[in-house]
């Protein structure tokens, strides 16, 4: 019986094995527990095995390479047309199969335990975040039915819990004023937990390279940083850094039929967090960076002069993610161009090379004037977006953590 790729599909406590042979015909259709599971394909031959990235697929996917198979995991959305007729977990697991023999298939590459402990830091402070916004508005609502109005920035309310509490004048109730206490204690707790977290990941920015590196590029943070290197490593799993962009959904979304191209605005794909901290980033850059003294601020200034703030901060992004792949494979630290003279002839010069295509932007290319073929090269393109990607792809752990 010779297996030609093998596919499972995971769950929490149960998970369903599908084994191809070399003509497509299923030789083995199977149940397991995790614990089964792990047992049976120790004693399996070594095949190509496919999973779905989801919950626990890292952990399995480990456990299964150093059984020595060679294990891919695949996007749900690319699983979903190989899946036939009702949907079950057997026909599932058979999709998986079946997918991960495509030879031009997209994959999603294994996480190290790093990654995973400084992904699951971020989540937990995203939480966190979202939860002190509640508990924000939650006072401010408590607070605006007893006629008692604050302005806007949360420190203005931080400023004034002192006197809500004990200004016996106001209009609160004994139990209202006691309710308050207890959300503002909870402010406070949720505060000093963020800016732990914060404190932990600044460390972790500082001590591993690939962040040091990509905190040179302005507009990453220790914040964004991590982010970037929690997400995808050294960045291995892509070709080139447009393709990083994509996977972030920073890049229109694209409808086109019929030889006519339509493009719609950002496709808001990927990962959505990391999509809104470069956001985040950009905004900061485009507001307080110093145009004159960087290359990076004529563009900024000429896209500034005939697109919205919102377009600019978007293209911003977009840019920044590219830079950072391109830092990140190649191994290399951020070297902008010393002076706007060398601005100018690196521009010309990936000009004539004909290395770049037009805007990629609905808005930029409505908004800019037509240009000649040789003039509407994008001049976003990053000259090292090509290099070799290094050969490792994980993080340096701080041994301070």
């Amino acid at each position: 019986m010779q297996i030609r790729s093998v596919g499972i599909d995971l769950g929490k406590t149960t998970f369903h094995l599908v084994a191809l042979g070399a003509s497509g015909k299923v030789l083995v259709k199977k149940k397991f527990t995790q614990k089964q599971l792990l047992a049976f394909t120790a004693n399996m031959q070594t095949s190509l095995v496919g999973l779905e990235a989801c919950s626990g697929a890292h952990f399995l996917g480990r456990a299964l390479k150093q059984q020595g198979h060679d294990v891919r995991l695949i996007a749900a959305q690319f699983v979903k047309p190989f899946v036939k007729s009702n949907k079950n977990d057997f026909v599932d697991a058979e999709a998986i199969a079946e997918a991960v023999e495509r030879k031009n298939m997209r994959f999603v590459p294994i996480k190290t335990d790093d990654q995973l402990d400084l992904q699951a830091m971020h989540r937990i402070r995203d939480r966190l975040v979202s939860r002190r916004t509640a508990v924000i508005n939650q006072i401010r609502a408590f607070l605006l039915e007893r006629g008692m109005v604050f302005a806007q920035k949360p420190a203005k309310l931080k400023a004034a819990m002192a006197d809500v509490l004990e200004n016996a004048e106001n209009a609160l109730t004994p139990m209202m004023r006691n309710l308050i206490g207890t959300l503002w204690d909870e402010w406070k707790t949720v505060e000093e937990q963020i800016d732990e977290l914060t404190d932990m990941l600044e460390q972790i920015a500082a001590s591993d390279a690939g962040c040091c590196r990509i905190r040179q590029i302005p507009g990453i943070g220790p914040i964004v940083a991590t982010a970037i290197v929690a997400a995808i490593g050294n960045g291995a799993a892509f070709r080139k850094g447009r393709d990083f962009a994509a996977w972030l959904g920073l890049v229109p979304r694209q409808y086109s039929t019929g030889g006519k191209a339509k493009l719609l605005g950002i496709s808001k794909r990927g990962n959505i967090y990391l999509r809104k901290v470069l956001i985040h980033g950009a905004r900061a850059a485009a507001m307080r960076i110093k145009r004159d003294r960087f290359p990076i601020g004529t563009w900024m200034n000429a896209l500034e002069a005939r697109a919205p703030r919102n377009v600019l901060v978007v293209a911003m992004a977009n840019k920044l993610a590219r830079i950072a792949w391109a830092v990140l494979s190649s191994g290399e630290d951020y070297r902008p161009v010393a002076n706007m003279a060398g601005y100018e002839i690196e521009r010309k010069r990936r000009l004539r090379l004909g290395s770049a295509s037009r805007s990629h932007f609905p808005a930029l290319r409505r908004l800019s004037p037509p240009r000649s073929a040789q003039e509407s090269k994008d001049e976003r393109t990053v000259t090292t977006a090509y290099l070799k990607p290094a050969p490792d792809n994980g993080l340096q752990r701080p041994t301070d953590l």
